[in-house]
């Protein structure tokens, strides 16, 4: 449960930004037999990017690693701020605040590694998840329940939702559309008896 500085913060944010490797994904690298990298993604921390972008929060990943399947997967999810190959993650976050015209205290940034210190430090809501290393985790506003790659993301998601006031709405439009679709079937079914 996010306390209460935390869900002040969480109001606040208009931009999510996210590393890629320990957050979207568990970190690890596999590589086939012919040098081809492989990456899992949550299918839930997809569904709730969605959900934070359909309440109006622009998302973004800076990723210090180059791959075609990190391209993919943000377009994907609708994601256009894309910025890949870039260590100096404090001065991308910076740049992309600033073509965005967002305040850095209305931009969260979630990292689990020294390479996402200076992004971290700059925001007004800092995140990152429990299989961070030890100095993000204790520099981070928020530490997930949830592991990078494991639902992490979708928890930042659902604390954005909740603290804005979005949840309980988009969770009425799943409910009712499923229980008109639902209904619907009940009653072709009667019809047909």
């Amino acid at each position: 449960m996010a306390s209460y500085s935390v869900q002040e913060r969480a109001k606040q944010i208009r931009l999510f930004v996210l590393d890629v490797d320990g957050i979207f994904s568990d970190g690890r690298l596999t590589f086939t037999n012919s040098g081809e990298e492989l990456k899992s993604f949550d299918v839930q921390d997809g569904f709730g990017i969605k959900c934070i972008q359909d309440a109006g929060i622009i998302v973004g990943v800076i990723t210090g690693r180059s791959s075609n399947i990190v391209q993919n997967r943000m377009q994907a999810l609708g994601i256009t701020h894309i910025i890949q190959g870039r260590e100096d993650k404090g001065v991308a976050l910076r740049t992309l605040c600033q073509d965005l015209n967002i305040d850095l205290l209305e931009t969260a940034y979630m990292g689990d590694d020294w390479p996402d210190l200076t992004a971290l430090g700059l925001v007004g809501l800092a995140l990152t998840a429990p299989n961070a290393h030890a100095e993000v985790r204790k520099r981070a506003h928020f530490v997930t329940q949830n592991r990078g790659g494991q639902g992490a993301v979708r928890e930042v998601c659902d604390l954005l939702l909740q603290a804005q006031g979005h949840y309980d709405d988009l969770l009425t439009h799943y409910t009712r559309s499923f229980a008109i679709h639902h209904t619907s079937k009940h009653s072709l079914a009667k019809s047909k008896s």
